[in-house]
This record gives C-alpha cells, structure tokens and sequence, in this order.
C-alpha cells in the first residue's frame, strides 16, 4: 500500500483566491443535489461559493477564477477526483484540496490522496459541523502558510541586504584591524564585525580609555597561547577581553575613568557589578558563552579576596586569570586602578608583587618573560619571586631587606642554596620578595 502523502505546502505568490475579504470555494460534482446541499451548508460562512458539475468544467473555471480551496467528489464520468484533484495541485499547487467520497474502498481514497495531495478528505455521508471546521482550517492553513511565504521573502530580502552592509563593513574592519585578522581568522566575518561593534561602543571615552579593550586584547591572546592553551580557549579569551568593560555601559564617565581605589564606597560597589552585568548582556549570544564566563570573573583574585563570586585559585577560569594580568597591566599604566599612572616597568613590578595574591604566579611569571622577550629595550631586567627563581640568575639591582639592610648586591649570581633562603624569608615574614635579574639571562 502506497502511503498517505501529506499535501503541498509550499505558497509562492498571494493569489486571487479572496474578494473583498471573502474566500472563494469551488465545489465539484455531478450531482446537482450535493452541489445545493453543500451550497446552503456554506450560506452565512462568508464564503463565496463556486459550482461545476465535472472536472473539466471546474479547471475551466479555475483557470478564470483562482479559488483559495477545490471541494471534488470522487466519483465523476470523463474524469474522477483524484484525476481532477491531480490537475489541481499541478498546475494550482497554493490552492487547498478535500475530497469527498463513498467508497468503502481505502485503497483508491489513498491513490486519490497520493496523486492530488489533498488536504483532508471527508466520507459521505458527512457531518455538517466537521465539514464546515474542516473547510475552515484548510483556509486557516492556507493563509498561514502564505504568510509564511511572505516572511520569508522579507528575511531573504533583508539578508541580501545585510550581507550587503556586512561586506562594506567587513572592509573597514579589516582595513583598521589588520593585526587583529589573523587571530580571529576562523570567526564567520559578521560575527566578529559584530564584536568589534560592541567593543569600539564601550570606548566612546575621550583620553587614554580609547584603545584599552584592543591592548588587553592583544596582550590576553599572546600570553593564553604562551600558557599552552586550546585555540578554543585561546579564542574565548580574546572575545573576553574585547568585551571586558562591556557591563560598564551606562556607567558615568567620571567613576570609570577614575582610579578604582580613589572611588566612594558606592561608586565601588557600581564598579563591582560589571562583571556579572557583563555576562548576563552576553547571555543570548551562544558563540560568546565562553568568553561571557571568563568576563564574569576576570576580577576574582587568586587569594580568593576579588569579586563577584570570591573565586580562588585554579577555581579561577584560566582564561580569567590570564586577563586579570593582562587588563591590570594596562590600567596601571593609564591610573585607572590606583590613583597614580605607573611605568610599564613599575606596572610589571605591581604584577610580581602581588603574585600569588591578586594573581596567579604561573600567569605573573609567563607576562614577565612575554614582554622580556618582545619589548626587552623596555625591559632590560625581570622582577621574579623566589620560586622563579633559578640558579645562575644575576641581580641587576640590590636586594634590601624591608628593614633596611642588604641582603644581595647587584651582580651577585645565585645559587640554589640562595633561592632556597630567600623562599624561606617570604614565608617566614608573609611579604612578597621581589628580586631583579637581567632579561637575558
């Protein structure tokens, strides 16, 4: 047995099926009797109701008056309905079919069903109630699925025109960002557009604010891939660090470009907020769930003491951890994390201090060998802690003891016994030991 094909349903133009508001039916069959009954059934439905006694009579009419949906009963002479019903979905494939029939016989109603894709079909007798719902819904799905029709050629429509706008602006984009480009190579283009839309918005600030989001960037995505992460990983953090600042929106200019420890206790607890705000703005976009994690604790500290959620550790996404360093490194520089502007040797040296507290070592330790490695006429020496430390390393400065007195003098070369002591101190008294060495070293 051959099965039961649902009917067509594919509407290309709105064809003249109504008038004035009202659908136009057509019912075919050789008795004149059911052609009256089913007439004075339709009386006060708003329909408007068309006649024909074959099925050559009805595609003549048909082809002068398209009707939004063909009654037919099977059994006709010169041409039954599944002939005619076939002829209809050809050559009127928007108008909706139902087939009224007597036989007992399922297997002809099913080749009736398969060669003209009819809607429904109803067995006579009928039930006046079902029948009239039946047409109803038929006109109902007709409409829809003109709708639907007419949607998509709106979407297809407005695509074209914005792939349009997409290519003007991908070609800014890769004109200003060329350096970023091949980072980001394996983005669809209008995505990435899309990122840098949201990250030049955050940056409608006057002074050294512009450009902070494309530095951190920059820095986040060398020193994720020198800390062996995936290119996934590596990615996310990237986007991260784009869209860092995104949940200061709406924030006054005065608080966000000033110091975060010059600020009143309100301005601060505004300030803390961003990064969940961040996340939650973020939330819709899929292709940025990973990177809206990492922006959501890119202010937790690895001694557990930062926000929002007091992360510690390798609690800590990495990728949060890697543009914590990042983005600290650059607001020391522009006073947007303490109150004074500092070198970026000093803000090197803030990092090391604070290793192991607001960041993690490993992290600390890696950004110090990255800008060593590409900037080494800015940094002609590295700040390292004792447990990076190794022997044959040579102090480019004296190392004085908080209490005033020397403990190594510039151009000593340690030994292992020496980093071991120095290990001991920092534990013992609880306060960083920075020791200076030569980059090349």
């Amino acid at each position: 047995m051959n099965p039961i094909v649902a009917g067509d349903e594919t509407v290309r133009a709105e064809p003249a099926a109504r008038t004035a508001g009202r659908a136009r039916v057509l019912v075919v069959d050789d008795e004149p009797s059911i052609l009256n009954a089913i007439k004075r059934l339709f009386r006060g439905q708003g329909w408007e109701v068309l006649t024909a006694t074959s099925g050559k009579e009805g595609l003549a009419l048909l082809e002068q008056e398209p009707v939004a949906l063909v009654i037919s009963d099977m059994r006709m002479p010169e041409m039954d309905g599944a002939q005619f019903l076939e002829q209809v979905f050809l050559r009127w494939p928007d108008t909706k079919r139902i087939l009224l029939t007597g036989y007992a016989d399922a297997s002809a109603t099913i080749a009736a069903i398969n060669r003209g894709k009819i809607w429904r079909y109803v067995a006579k007798p009928w039930n006046d109630d079902e029948l009239i719902v039946t047409v109803e819904q038929a006109l109902a799905h007709r409409d829809l699925m003109h709708e639907i029709a007419c949607l998509t050629e709106l979407t297809r429509q407005q695509n074209d025109e914005l792939k349009v706008l997409n290519e003007g602006l991908e070609q800014k984009v890769v004109e200003r960002t060329a350096q970023l480009q091949n980072a980001i190579n394996s983005l669809k283009q209008g995505f990435v557009n899309a990122v840098h839309v949201f990250s030049g918005i955050m940056e409608l600030h006057s002074g050294d604010l512009a450009g902070h989001s494309r530095r951190v960037a920059e820095l986040t995505r060398k020193l994720a891939q020198r800390m062996h992460m995936s290119d996934v990983d590596v990615q996310d953090a990237f986007l991260a660090a784009l869209l860092h600042d995104i949940g200061k929106i709406g924030m006054p200019e005065s608080i966000i470009t000033r110091a975060f420890n010059s600020l009143g206790a309100d301005a601060r607890a505004g300030i803390m907020k961003h990064p969940v705000k961040g996340e939650l703005l973020l939330m819709p976009i899929e292709q940025l769930s990973g990177a809206s994690l990492l922006i959501r604790h890119h202010h937790e500290q690895f001694d557990g003491r930062g926000y929002p959620d007091g992360k510690s550790g390798i609690g800590i996404p990495l990728g949060a951890r890697v543009l914590a360093v990042a983005n600290d490194y650059d607001a020391l520089q522009h006073g947007t994390l303490v109150a004074r502007r500092l070198t970026a040797a000093d803000a090197l040296r803030f990092l090391v201090a604070n290793r192991s507290k607001r960041y993690d070592p490993s992290v600390v330790d890696e950004f110090s060998r990255l800008l060593a490695e590409s900037r080494p006429e800015e940094f002609p020496e590295r700040p390292l802690r004792p447990d990076s430390l190794a022997p044959g390393m040579q102090l480019t400065r004296d190392l004085i003891h908080r209490g005033g007195y020397l403990l190594l003098a510039s151009g000593h070369v340690l030994s292992q016994s020496e980093i071991e002591q120095l290990k001991r101190l920092e534990t013992s008294e609880q306060e960083p030991v920075v020791v200076h060495v030569g980059q090349s070293l």
